[in-house]
């Protein structure tokens, strides 16, 4: 009878029923009285990542720029740009610009949604204003050229479009946060080809000059991006020279990003 006794206030498990993200516990309460019973009623999410994201029409807004390590003095030079030195083709701070449309770029999960895959296709837009409004360029014979008939110029701008391939590893050090409350980088390479190039003059009327100019079809380039909650910033230095003509001049962007990750 003791033993019996001792069992009937002995507590057996609470209940647990799990309905979508609801949790209800019923807590049984003793074999005495039944009426002594608690329910529990709370709620959970499940905020379960996926191994594959998509963002869509991506924006960077920044300035395109160039590193000129060409040799001006150099018989060659002289050949191909006759008179040139290193003023020449020296871009005007701030008004050359890079605007890149990324029509799609996805990331990939390798390890806990801290390391990634990142990767895409875009657009680069690199638009060059130079220092000196009468620079020319050409194919042939002479790539680059003083015109005297360039004076009083509005603008003298040179773009290069190229189609463009993205391939990074992201380090995202805070996955569980919100996008927008995130901190990580990226780092890798790109590939782009070039598809289009022109140099646009304006002096009351516009006159613009399609070609290659020389320029190298393609363009490989390291890349990076830093992500500090809601400011992004990117940057991307090419392999090597962007003519193929002699001219030792590396293009570089820098800016901001404009992207939901």
């Amino acid at each position: 009878m003791t033993g019996f006794a001792q069992d009937s206030t002995i507590q057996t498990k609470p209940d647990t029923i799990k309905i979508g993200g609801m949790v209800i516990i019923r807590e049984p309460g003793s074999k005495e009285d039944k009426r002594d019973r608690a329910i529990h009623i709370s709620t959970r999410r499940h905020d379960k990542q996926s191994n594959l994201s998509t963002n869509w029409w991506i924006v960077d807004l920044g300035f395109s720029n160039f590193s000129d390590k060409t040799d001006y003095t150099s018989p060659a030079i002289q050949t191909l740009a006759p008179g040139s030195d290193a003023d020449w083709l020296k871009p005007r701070f701030g008004k050359s610009r890079s605007v890149n449309l990324w029509i799609v770029m996805q990331r990939l999960n390798i390890a806990k949604h801290i390391v990634n895959l990142k990767y895409g296709l875009g657009l680069e837009l690199n638009n060059y204003h130079f220092d000196d409004k009468s620079i020319r360029l050409y194919h042939n014979p002479d790539p680059v050229l003083i015109d005297q008939s360039y004076t009083g110029l509005h603008k003298n701008k040179f773009a290069a479009d190229y189609l463009t391939v993205p391939l990074m590893l992201n380090f995202n050090f805070t996955p569980k946060r919100e996008n927008n409350k995130s901190f990580g980088l990226s780092a890798g390479v790109s590939a782009g080809y070039l598809y289009s190039a022109r140099q646009k003059i304006k002096n009351g009327n516009v006159h613009k000059e399609k070609g290659d100019f020389d320029l190298r079809p393609f363009k490989l380039s390291y890349i990076a991006e830093l992500t500090l909650g809601p400011v992004r910033l990117y940057g991307s230095y090419a392999f090597r020279s962007m003519f193929d003509n002699g001219l030792d001049i590396t293009p570089y962007n820098v800016g901001f990003r404009f992207s939901n990750w």
